[in-house]
């Protein structure tokens, strides 16, 4: 399709003179339709087609399957609850059109208030608009429950993108995941909503009232087996958080940034080797009925899947050396299942045994790093002996 006219337009439209203070928003919506102006004219470079905004797109993309389960599920499990399941014509499309009109507000103020911070820092700063957040936005509203007023979403969206990034300098620059910090503000602010033990199932369309029950997690913590199998937590028919229920949509999400190479494969292989060796660990003492849980219901329950995928791999926060994917993952995943068998009080875990590795990242670099060049320097010493002898 010939996008001329669409080139031309924003030619016109490009702020100068007494304007030109509008530069990094204009910048921020013309790179996010074309590729950018300016490019490096000295040293060696790879030039590439996917650029960071390219980059985030497919992030987003990655999450449709789990965003548009995710709105089914809501309405499922609200109809279930209610017993109006069985009232519909067409009960696929009246769930998913329960759920949408559910999460659409949800996403709105996500993007407005977040969005409204970035573009003000980068014209305050005079710098270009952070990217970053075309997948923070969405990823906010995935993993809280439905049933977070609107006021507290904006708080926590808020707090994640001025605390959680903007101070630190923006996008890159930020040693924790945002929508983490935006889901830890929720759970330690308003701690009865965010506990990971309650059903989060919308009694109406606008949220006005709960249903009260308990998640297989909140179960487990109460000492009770979980009433949901292991096919329902597989296909996500299980009240939650909105889009973390699903392990095949969210596998589906994993492959696509598997197969572009946006995320690391040894981060997310990792997470679930680690909670899988500690889930085996705890299956061997057996003191309780959630350590006798099968090591692979961990994967299935709560946002561990959807956190190995997403959040854990975020390439900001992540490790960056190979080896320290390995160690960065794997305590991802053992410290996440330590959390839940040993604090009832906080069933969930991955929350924050994600952030307590953001902070650790750099640590786990610097030592992988540092181990590196002394292997190197005991190498040059030792073939500087040799040449010396010989």
């Amino acid at each position: 399709m010939n996008m001329k006219w669409l080139e031309q337009w924003f030619e016109k439209i490009e702020p100068k003179g007494k304007l030109s203070w509008l530069g990094s928003t204009y910048e921020a919506f013309h790179t996010f339709a074309f590729t950018p102006k300016a490019v490096t004219r000295q040293g060696s470079h790879i030039r590439d087609a996917v650029d960071m905004k390219r980059s985030i797109i497919i992030v987003v993309i990655a999450l449709v399957p789990a965003l548009l389960f995710g709105m089914w599920n809501i309405g499922y499990q609200t109809y279930t609850a209610t017993g109006e399941l069985s009232t519909f014509h067409f009960p696929l499309l009246s769930c998913w059109w329960f759920g949408f009109l559910r999460m659409l507000p949800m996403i709105v103020v996500s993007y407005v208030v977040g969005l409204f911070i970035e573009f003000t820092f980068a014209q305050y700063r005079h710098h270009e608009v952070n990217e970053g957040f075309l997948a923070t936005g969405l990823l906010i509203p995935m993993i809280v429950p439905v049933t977070t007023p609107l006021w507290q979403l904006a708080l926590a969206v808020a707090f994640a993108v001025i605390i959680g990034k903007e101070v630190f300098g923006g996008s890159g620059m930020n040693f924790l995941n945002p929508a983490l910090v935006a889901r830890a503000f929720l759970f330690f602010a308003y701690p009865t909503h965010m506990s990971g033990d309650k059903v989060w199932v919308a009694a109406d369309l606008w949220g006005t009232d709960a249903i009260a029950g308990a998640t297989p997690m909140g179960q487990l913590a109460a000492g009770m087996n979980p009433s949901a199998s292991a096919l329902d937590m597989l296909l996500g028919t299980i009240p939650g958080s909105t889009c973390e229920t699903s392990v095949i949509a969210i596998a589906l999400g994993a492959l696509l940034l598997l197969f572009t190479g946006i995320a690391s494969w040894r981060i997310m292989l990792s997470v679930f080797l680690g909670g899988g060796l500690m889930g085996l660990l705890f299956n061997a003492i057996g003191y309780n009925e959630y350590m006798q849980l099968p090591f692979y219901y961990h994967f299935l329950m709560g946002g561990f899947a959807f956190g190995a995928v997403f959040m854990a791999t975020d390439p900001v926060t992540a490790a960056q050396t190979n080896t320290g994917k390995w160690i960065y993952g794997l305590l991802i995943g053992a410290f996440a299942v330590l959390l839940r068998v040993c604090n009832p009080a906080y069933p969930e875990g991955m929350m924050l045994s994600i952030l307590f590795m953001n902070c650790m990242a750099p640590l786990i670099d610097h030592c992988v790093v540092a181990q590196n060049i002394k292997r190197r320097a005991k190498r040059v010493a030792a073939i500087g002996k040799e040449a010396h002898n010989g």
